[in-house]
């Protein structure tokens, strides 16, 4: 079975002219989960992730995958597989025959083709002209290149972008399969919802830098959650708090309990008898947090750097890359259809038609 490997990002910065994509990114992803790579459009998540796969050169600072940089790799698609937003496939060419020159370039045995169509739910379409792919099909196909040589590091952007609900559940629960395995799952993002039923660990970065990093839990800090219980019988229910000893404070919409969840009070009230009228969670969604960390409303500790989980950043508004800064190639990526996938900015559609 592949074996994860750590991805370290160090001062990690690309600008392109005046303009800063990605500023000091610091931060680390582990193996044996998936990491949630977060930002609003602009914010560097792409350029961080081309940095981190050999394609851009930074300005200064290093991306490593296991200690070594992506050239330095002795077999890059057996150790990482990636599905990147800005890369294409030739219409005319087949699924299977796209997979196929990758497979070739890269030394791989013809047989994963047909493994890894059938595990991305393409079989049936191996022979299909890729032309003819709806957007989530193509984000399959794109899947299935980066899966192509078993590598234990896959490092997907936007990779449910196109997909169906079906086709999403489908996406979460392979991912977490991956990961469960010891692989090292990196996954963007701009919106949290999308991967929060996912992911172990999140990075996000605003404006090229880091604004968190850490468990999905620490992103939320307890104190800003409180519990609103009522009931009918309201001193019954304040007498039952005073002599659990759990503190409160009564307010017009009833009785705010910090540090104790709904569950646990609600038990507490029905083994003493108390009916209640009222038993909420109240407190700022993570969404809502998300939004306050990307516009600097909210500053977390984790932004230093020195967090246990991380990861990188996307593109600015300035172009990718000049000749200058633009990595050289290597072998493994020198098919025409490397082994990044297009995930082209339109709306969503449906996977097949």
């Amino acid at each position: 079975m592949p074996d994860g490997q750590v991805l370290q990002f160090a001062e990690l910065t690309k600008r392109f002219g005046a303009v800063s994509a990605v500023d000091g990114l610091t931060a680390r992803v582990a193996p044996g989960q998936v990491t949630g790579f977060l930002g609003p459009n602009g914010a560097g998540k792409t350029t961080s992730l081309r940095m981190l796969l050999g394609l851009v050169r930074p300005t200064s600072g290093t991306a490593t995958i296991g200690g070594r940089a992506y050239a330095d790799l002795e077999h890059p698609l057996q150790t990482v597989g990636a599905a990147l937003e800005a890369s294409s496939f030739h219409p005319g060419r087949s699924a299977a025959n796209h997979l196929a020159i990758l497979a070739q370039a890269a030394g791989l045995p013809s047989r994963r083709i047909d493994e890894v169509l059938g595990l991305v739910g393409l079989a049936d379409v191996a022979g299909r002209r890729i032309g003819g792919f709806s957007l989530g099909m193509r984000q399959r196909l794109g899947l299935a290149a980066a899966l192509l040589g078993d590598p234990g590091v896959l490092v997907l952007d936007e990779p449910t972008n196109g997909l169906d609900p079906e086709g999403i559940r489908w996406m979460r629960s392979l991912l977490r399969s991956l990961a469960d395995e010891g692989r090292t799952v990196l996954v963007s993002s701009h919106l949290l919802a999308e991967v929060q039923q996912t992911v172990d660990a999140l990075l996000i970065i605003s404006a090229g830098r880091l604004v968190f990093q850490g468990d999905i839990d620490a992103l939320a800090d307890p104190d800003e959650y409180a519990t609103i219980v009522d009931a009918p019988d309201r001193d019954a229910l304040l007498h039952l708090l005073d002599e659990r000893g759990i503190g409160y404070q009564v307010l017009r919409n009833g009785v705010t309990v910090r540090h104790s969840e709904p569950a646990e009070l609600g038990a507490l009230a029905a083994g003493a008898g108390i009916a209640l009228s009222s038993l909420q969670r109240k407190g700022a969604s993570l969404e809502e947090i998300f939004l306050d960390l990307v516009s600097g409303a909210r500053v977390h500790p984790s932004a230093a750097g020195d967090g246990p989980v991380a990861a990188p950043a996307e593109d600015a508004a300035a172009p990718e890359a000049t000749a200058p800064d633009v990595a050289p190639a290597r072998a493994d990526w020198a098919a025409p259809d490397a082994a990044t996938v297009e995930t082209p900015p339109t709306p969503a559609s449906e996977e097949q038609r």
